[in-house]
């Protein structure tokens, strides 16, 4: 927090609290609001553009401003129930997410609200894919709708932090008892700078404003073992919800009390249902969020011209202040309802349906109704916009009829004469079916023997990703992956999780893939290809497609997706498809901006795993997961590296004899990253061959069970300290220091435990 000054307004109500002003975006007033909180847990995972607010957090923890005990997920379900758990133990609990990373967890929020669990979850919103898009809308905020939580809107980042304490209070309340939603648009309110007013003291703060109510039960009493979420029989359930409902409407008779004591404290005042020279007006626009903030310009430029026109927006989405709205809204003679998001079928979004239902029996003589969807995919919102949408509703005033009550605005018309070219033409049968890489096994042993080319040869292969695409400077991403591509033979089709190389190759209109590419999300990868992979060989068997082994189905996973993506990758591994999971590990989620992963190394700094006081990096071991995935007695499974290219292409080959023959394989591939590891571009070669020879990154195989090294530092005598590998990064650089030799003693000794184990399973094959 950039703090210039301390001082106190004089507030409407009471004494006020001493506040500073600082330069925040959303996402860090929902940070600084935590912290002043100081919750007790934050179960996490990092999606964009909430991400943030997990990062902040972390850095203030490492430099000892709160002690919330901060949980880094597997993906947003596992955060969720992290954040369940928490819930029922009494204490206060956050959680951040958007778009695809709420849908992931939604199935916990009604468990959450039914069983009366309060706690705070930003949600930053997002456009929902697919087709993928991380830019702002409401389609993922529609979807709480009906789960049961509070949803409290915030419109410019002074709302994130206030609606964030509101929150704390609200939820906790006895007769409410409900987790709270705090929405914020991402990227126009998260990231937008503002001048904003934050508390100066934050244990003042909850002994004046958020003080705790004592839960009337939780988990954690032995002598008052409490049942949480039995199962219902008839009629037990529709009273429980009957209860929930009950627990609402006491939310909106308690809110208007809580904003008046918060305006004592803060100077600040909200209402249910904020109302901008509405009362008279003839034409209102109803917005959300951000986009109303922008509305009161086009307000104050119409009422110049004389045109009588205002703007509504609530505050508090849920529960829907009924007789707010209906009073806000009583002198419209046309009300225009903007939804950033559609309820498709349906003729408008969900704001089009609550608001006419609101209104529905109040009026002698009904308003005319205009319902448009704008501001998809985070398509800005502008004044001009504004005024277009005024301007609807003055068009129908004049002829007293509406021409199109629901339509889409701001959508780019086609041009139908234009056919979709390509950049570049499709690989043939020939360019990829050269046999250069001969695969054969040995019958004395069972194993497969590999004969490479001469590189150049290999180095004339046609790539599958043609350049062009976005990735950073140095990136080992695309040398593994090409690599990898040029060892396969025949027809590929793959799938790439979301991650840095899908991002970077696909940028519609255009994409850098010569092959069939799809694309889902990262916990669902393995099993979206897994039924390609079988409807293949169903159509194969039934007729409809050539009888042909030529198509090898590869899924490409990196930046995390073997954490969010285990669960579905291990069912895909012990069912068997004949399919390739390859896996860049890049230590980090990378795509979203270095965050932790679980193939984060003990000890290395990232942006929710900080250096300072409290903090040391990461705190736990990385995720074995060449391990993991032999533990499913797959047939073959691998490690490789992008310096050691006979090696990766020989283990690739094998892979894809196996996948074409026997089932599933593994193989993870160590990848550079000079930006996020804090190396130079061209020092690549060095720090991988460090990595490996310091048997952090060990280079083996598993073939049906059978451990092989191919390439032992001990025994080639290249073994190096570890500090050598460490050094070479900046992210690293804090464990060479004396004060935190313990964790490069732990991070040594867990390296040279694995080490000894895949040793002796190398000498002993039955290990």
């Amino acid at each position: 927090m950039d703090a210039s000054h301390d001082d106190v307004l004089e507030g409407p109500i009471g004494a006020e609290l001493t506040q500073t002003t600082a330069f925040l975006g959303g996402n860090e007033c929902a940070a600084q609001a935590a912290s002043d909180v100081n919750f007790h847990v934050m179960g996490y995972f990092p999606i964009t553009p909430s991400t943030e607010i997990a990062q902040v957090l972390d850095e203030k923890f490492a430099n000892g401003e709160h002690t919330i005990t901060m949980i880094p997920a597997d993906g947003e379900h596992g955060a969720a129930g992290i954040c369940y758990g928490a819930s029922i133990g009494g204490g206060r609990v956050l959680n951040a997410t958007s778009a695809n990373g709420l849908l992931y967890s939604i199935e916990q929020l009604p468990v959450q609200a039914g069983t009366r669990s309060p706690m705070v979850l930003n949600l930053v919103t997002r456009a929902v894919s697919g087709p993928l898009d991380i830019l702002c809308d409401h389609s993922d905020l529609y979807y709480t709708l009906n789960t049961g939580w509070l949803v409290l809107m915030a419109r410019d980042p002074q709302a994130v932090y206030d609606m964030n304490l509101l929150a704390v209070r609200l939820g906790e309340h006895l007769d409410v008892r409900l987790p709270v939603i705090v929405a914020s648009d991402g990227f126009f309110t998260s990231h937008q700078k503002r001048r904003v007013r934050v508390f100066s003291d934050p244990e003042a703060l909850r002994e004046a404003f958020l003080v705790r109510t004592e839960p009337p039960y939780h988990a954690l009493d032995p002598r008052n073992p409490i049942t949480f979420g039995p199962y219902m029989n008839d009629p037990d359930m529709i009273n429980n919800k009957y209860q929930l409902h009950h627990a609402m409407q006491a939310a909106l008779r308690e809110l208007p009390k809580l904003f008046d004591e918060y305006a004592a404290v803060s100077g600040r005042r909200y209402s249910l249902v904020e109302s901008y020279r509405a009362d008279d007006a003839d034409v209102v626009v109803f917005l959300l969020n951000s986009a109303a903030e922008t509305a009161k310009d086009a307000v104050d430029r119409l009422r110049a011209e004389g045109a009588k026109v205002g703007v509504v927006s609530p505050n508090v989405l849920r529960p829907f202040p009924l007789d707010e709205i209906r009073s806000a809204l009583a002198a419209a003679r046309v009300i225009v309802i903007g939804d950033r998001g559609d309820s498709y079928g349906a003729n408008g979004g969900n704001m089009t349906h609550e608001v006419r239902s609101a209104l529905a029996d109040v009026h002698d003589q009904p308003p005319l109704f205009v319902s448009r969807v704008y501001g998809l995919g985070g398509k800005a919102f502008t004044v001009a916009d504004a005024q277009a949408f005024f301007q609807l509703g003055l068009d129908a005033l004049a002829k007293g009829t509406v021409d199109v009550p629901f339509d889409y605005y701001g959508v780019t018309p086609g041009a139908p004469d234009k056919k979709p070219e390509r950049v570049v033409p499709p690989l043939t049968k020939e360019e990829v079916s050269t046999e250069l890489v001969k695969v054969e096994r040995d019958e004395a042993t069972g194993k497969l023997e590999v004969e490479l080319p001469p590189f150049w040869a290999l180095a004339a292969r046609p790539k599958r990703i043609v350049p062009g695409h976005g990735a950073c400077p140095g990136c080992g991403m695309f040398p593994v992956l090409d690599q990898v591509f040029k060892s396969l033979e025949g027809d590929i089709v793959v799938l790439f999780h979301t991650g840095c190389a899908m991002v970077v190759t696909t940028g519609f209109p255009f994409s850098s893939h010569r092959v069939t590419y799809i694309h889902n999300l990262f916990q669902n990868g393995a099993a979206t290809l897994s039924g390609l992979v079988e409807m293949y060989h169903q159509r194969v068997a039934r007729g409809e497609l050539p009888d042909s082994d030529d198509i090898t189905f590869v899924m490409i996973s990196g930046d995390g997706g073997m954490d969010i993506g285990m669960g579905p990758a291990l069912g895909t591994a012990h069912r068997n498809h004949r399919m390739m999971i390859i896996e860049y590990d890049n230590q980090g989620y990378m795509n979203t901006g270095s965050q932790m992963s679980y193939s984060t190394p003990l000890g290395h700094r990232t942006s929710t795993s900080h250096v300072g006081e409290s903090e040391e990096g990461k705190g736990f071991q990385h995720k074995d997961t060449v391990q993991l995935m032999a533990a499913t007695h797959m047939p073959y499974v691998f490690s490789a590296v992008e310096g050691f290219p006979a090696d990766m292409m020989r283990k690739v080959a094998k892979a894809q004899w196996y996948a074409k023959h026997e089932g599933i394989v593994y193989g993870k591939i160590l990848s550079f990253c000079p930006l996020n590891w804090g190396t130079p571009d061209d020092d690549g070669a060095n720090v991988m061959q460090a990595t490996v020879d310091t048997c952090f990154f060990p280079l083996y195989e598993v073939e049906h069970g059978e451990t092989t090294i191919t390439h032992d530092p001990d025994e080639l005598g290249t073994r190096v300290a570890l500090a050598d590998w460490l050094g070479k990064m900046s992210k690293t650089k804090h464990l060479l220091e004396p004060e935190h030799r313990h964790v490069l003693d732990g991070l040594q000794a867990e390296i040279d435990r694995r080490w000894r184990r895949i040793k002796a399973m190398h000498e002993h094959p039955d290990l």
